[in-house]
């Protein structure tokens, strides 16, 4: 028989919870089914080995219908790095949406960057407990499903590759064909629509 050599998976630590920066009380509280879109946001950063380096991938989740509203890509984990996936899911919704926003507490999202731009825009922050996944179960899903569905299956050679696969992931598969249980078997896109057509 055989023996087939496996890679040993690469891990990197993407929470940094050990700073000084202020917590934000767990608002959600793991309420994960809400009633409108836009009303909560969840976050959380992944990390992807490339050939180059690592390649960071933070999302930004409506609870509502479970589309992936605001992505960032980037070679660094750094707060702006986080602000540019909050910028474009605000600028795809609307300028005047104000979530209730999500995420672990690293320290890119305690950061007074991120801070400012969510009291700019009226958004509350939430913050899940001390070492606690499951308080922010839906993002960690879909991250799961990434690495399952694609992640898993690819030897990435460049960043670059690594971008356009995930772009392609999110935008033309998760958001647009994707079902989910949870959205009665409708894609995240599918089930805003209908939601849209009933009211």
């Amino acid at each position: 028989m055989a023996l087939e050599q496996r890679d040993k998976k690469k891990f990197k630590v993407t929470t940094n919870s050990k700073h000084n920066l202020p917590i934000a009380k767990n608002l959600l509280n793991r309420q994960f089914k809400v009633d409108m879109q836009d009303q909560t946001w969840v976050s959380d950063i992944t990390y992807l080995w490339t050939n180059e380096g690592w390649l960071y991938l933070a999302v930004f989740i409506d609870l509502f219908s479970r589309r992936v509203v605001g992505w960032s890509m980037s070679p660094t984990m750094n707060a702006e790095f986080i602000l540019n996936a909050f910028r474009m899911a605000i600028g795809r919704r609307a300028r005047k949406v104000a979530p209730l926003v999500h995420s672990d507490r690293g320290s890119q999202y305690a950061s007074d960057i991120f801070r400012a731009e969510l009291k700019l825009r009226s958004c509350l922050q939430s913050m899940s407990r001390k070492g606690n996944c499951w308080d922010n179960a839906v993002a960690e899903r879909f991250f799961s499903s990434l690495k399952l569905e694609l992640v898993n299956h690819e030897k990435f050679k460049t960043r670059k590759e690594a971008q356009e696969k995930i772009f392609d992931y999110i935008e033309a598969y998760y958001n647009r064909q994707r079902i989910h249980s949870s959205l009665n078997y409708l894609s995240p896109e599918q089930f805003e629509m209908s939601k849209q057509n009933v009211a």
